[in-house]
């Protein structure tokens, strides 16, 4: 591994960004500065988490900024289930964005216990 963008959890995050914000060009423009900006920041925060981590040079660092990308993470999956229940997105939006945000839970779950394990 080079470099982080070599992590395939942090090429997850960034698809995951990608899609995150897709989606939230729809929301209503009276929530550009409050979901739509929030929803937006966490997402965005997960693999920027995920990649000054690995740039730390340390592996309790880079487990510490992990943890705190899976923090981000949840609070991203509390927020687009508020737009859920907001009807700011379908069904359908939810359930293909909620799936790659598991996927990428189970994945950084699983890549913090490895750490852990050789740490």
């Amino acid at each position: 591994m080079k470099t982080f963008r070599d992590l395939l959890i942090w090429q997850k995050a960034m698809k995951l960004v990608t899609l995150c914000y897709e989606v939230s060009k729809k929301f209503p423009k009276e929530e550009q500065y409050g979901l739509t900006n929030q929803i937006r920041r966490c997402s965005v925060s997960i693999p920027s988490n995920i990649s000054e981590g690995y740039g730390r040079g340390s592996g309790n660092e880079f487990n510490r900024f992990l943890k705190i990308a899976l923090g981000s993470l949840f609070e991203f999956q509390t927020q687009i289930e508020i737009a859920l229940n907001l009807n700011y997105i379908s069904s359908e939006e939810f359930n293909i964005i909620y799936e790659d945000s598991r996927e990428l839970e189970r994945m950084l779950t699983a890549f913090i216990k490895t750490l852990n394990l050789t740490s």
